[in-house]
């Protein structure tokens, strides 16, 4: 079984990504975390880096041929990022949707200390313009929309849904396919 998860920062790619893998004993992947090592081995931010790599593709180019490879050798996982489901088209492509004020808290929480925004309106602010530097990037790269709904064979808006009832929501779906 093959599953990609994508959606928007703090949509919670990851967190319902691990607990998917952990409920059905699949191998978890995170095309955000190979960008991550990438920037903090050149000394940037995400955001730095994102927009550096809008120019070079360098980090884009390793996080892509991963799932590339991994979409060719591997079955029994499931993987997150923005692009898994354009470069492993045969997985169950779930999209994760959030209000944008509900993704900044999110992220605001999850990334004390990391990543520290003075308010909920810089942090959707400065997400927004991390999803329009990722939508930029992949139009350039492939012509492709991520977050194309159309793509994907399930959706699901997380903004007021638990990690548990969404990873129950997929578990029920892919297993009546």
């Amino acid at each position: 079984m093959r599953i990609t998860i994508t959606g928007p920062p703090g949509s919670g790619k990851s967190t319902v990504a691990k607990l998917l893998a952990k409920k059905l004993k699949l191998k978890h992947y995170s095309a955000g975390d190979i960008r991550r090592e990438i920037a903090a081995k050149k000394g940037m931010t995400l955001e730095e880096f994102n927009k550096w790599d809008e120019k070079t593709h360098e980090g884009d180019k390793i996080a892509d041929d991963f799932q590339k490879k991994l979409g060719k050798t591997e079955d029994n996982f499931v993987i997150d990022g923005r692009l898994p489901h354009y470069f492993i088209p045969d997985a169950f492509k779930i999209f994760l949707h959030v209000d944008p004020k509900v993704a900044a808290q999110r992220v605001m929480e999850r990334r004390k200390g990391v990543e520290v925004y003075k308010s909920v309106e810089e942090a959707m602010k400065k997400l927004d313009e991390r999803n329009k530097s990722d939508k930029k990037r992949y139009r350039d790269l492939y012509g492709i929309d991520y977050d194309k709904k159309s793509n994907f064979d399930l959706c699901i808006d997380t903004t007021k849904t638990t990690v548990e009832e969404i990873a129950e929501e997929i578990v029920k779906f892919v297993g009546n396919q």
